[in-house]
């Protein structure tokens, strides 16, 4: 049984409507501190609503969503969210980018540099601070916006399909930039994923969804060692388990 002080988010019999649509019914389960939770389910069945539940921008039918023991609040809990459309700035350089919730925090110029020169390290983009959105690759575009989030260190990421649109060795080069950044901040990370070999890949644990009206299916455990090798019989053997969870409605 899980410390109730290791619980970052609670999620408490979460229930959207929109009219007499029911997509969320009586959902319930909890997110450890550090916890990167990936979620999978078919499409349409609600992961997005969810994620735009715990951000506010829908307010839930029923239950709740407490974050430290309180209900969420984007105005007090450091929240970063990752759409699946890039979101830079185009006016604005890359360094400039990073470091724009810093400067919204009014945190001091020393401080900022040094946190937007280390994320930028992590992702491989130090040489290209000067450079605009419009001059960079699909996947540079997303090692912005991944940087940008964790400069600010946020309690919880929130991940909406990031890397949908990329190719199987981008999707890996920036899935293992992402786990060193988790890893060095320790921030909570719920990532949504079609995906299911990326959810394997990434989470130490995999939350699967049902078809609408939507209900948890099963909550798994991924015990398998990072780097996590995605040719190994144990990573085929949760990925088929995961697979078949989905795809028996």
């Amino acid at each position: 049984m899980v410390n109730q002080e290791q619980i970052k988010v609670k999620v408490d019999h979460m229930t959207k409507r929109f009219g007499d649509l029911l997509v969320l019914n009586d959902i319930s389960f909890d997110v450890k501190k550090g916890e990167f939770l990936c979620i999978v389910g078919p499409t349409g069945c609600g992961k997005t609503t969810f994620l735009n539940c715990i951000t506010k921008l829908y307010d839930l039918s029923q239950g709740e969503i407490l974050v430290n023991g309180e209900p969420v609040n984007p105005r007090k809990h450091n929240i970063a969210y990752i759409f699946q459309e890039y979101s830079t700035m185009s006016w604005l350089t890359v360094e400039e980018n990073v470091a724009f919730g810093l400067k919204m925090k009014k945190l001091p110029k020393s401080v900022i540099k040094k946190e937007v020169d280390e994320v930028l390290e992590i992702v491989g983009l130090t040489k290209y601070k000067n450079y605009y959105p419009v001059e960079l690759s699909t996947s540079m575009l997303q090692r912005v916006v991944i940087a940008r989030a964790f400069a600010v260190k946020p309690e919880i990421l929130l991940m909406d399909e990031p890397y949908g649109q990329l190719d199987v060795d981008l999707r890996f080069k920036l899935e293992d930039e992402l786990l060193k950044l988790w890893k060095k901040l320790g921030t909570t990370v719920i990532f949504i994923t079609h995906n299911i070999e990326e959810a394997v890949y990434l989470s130490e644990n995999i939350l699967v969804l049902t078809n609408k009206p939507t209900t948890i299916k099963e909550k798994l455990s991924n015990p398998l060692p990072m780097p996590r090798n995605i040719v190994s019989p144990e990573f085929i053997d949760l990925r088929n388990q995961v697979t078949d969870l989905i795809k028996w409605w």
